[in-house]
């Protein structure tokens, strides 16, 4: 409990600053990018839906088309991306700007991910088993126990256990299984 209320948030602070200084020089270049070959904002701002319902903006290195409009992740096959946001989404660094999310307050390094809002059958789930009374997180325990085709039910049941056990350990071990995840092959749509 005294990880929960007060460890978690200086482990999240101490892994923002460590992330911060040691990729400051790939968000440049990655926002540098974004910029020279597809002219329109560098980042990508979306409303989000994160500890108990409350609506907060969430940031991402922009990988669409300007005016690209709300698409949740289980849709992630249906929208076109630009070259450079091929390869961010790719290698996950379109999620760096999360880390300003975390900074403030809005995010966790570890936690359920935050759905947008129109993404009401998960986030009702959420109410009923609790685990939206818990801040959402950059990486989960749905995140690296995901698969194709993963039901909202099984990714709020995912959600429930983790907001059941919140650990030091789980969350070392999520972070740790988050880079394993990371490995593995893209999926093909």
């Amino acid at each position: 409990m005294l990880y929960q209320k007060f460890g978690k948030r200086i482990l999240d602070i101490f892994i923002v600053f460590t992330a911060v200084v040691i990729l400051s020089p790939l968000m440049i270049f990655i926002a540098v990018l974004i910029k020279v070959f597809d002219p329109g904002p560098i980042f990508f701002k979306q409303e989000r839906v994160g500890r108990f319902g409350n609506k907060f903006w969430f940031y991402k290195f922009r990988s669409m088309p300007v005016n690209t409009g709300d698409i949740s992740s289980d849709k992630v096959g249906e929208i076109k991306l630009t070259w450079v946001g091929k390869v961010i989404r790719r290698t996950n660094l379109d999620e760096l700007p999360q880390l300003l999310n975390i900074l403030k307050g809005d995010m966790s390094v570890v936690g359920p991910r935050p759905p947008i809002p129109n993404q009401l059958e998960l986030i009702e789930l959420r109410k009923n088993n609790k685990s939206i009374n818990i801040p959402p997180g950059l990486t989960g325990f749905a995140q690296i126990k995901s698969f194709d085709g993963m039901s909202v039910g099984r990714k709020a049941e995912f959600d429930m256990e983790y907001a059941n056990d919140i650990t030091i350990l789980n969350d070392l071990k999520i972070i740790l299984g988050t880079f394993l995840y990371l490995l593995k092959p893209p999926p093909v749509y």
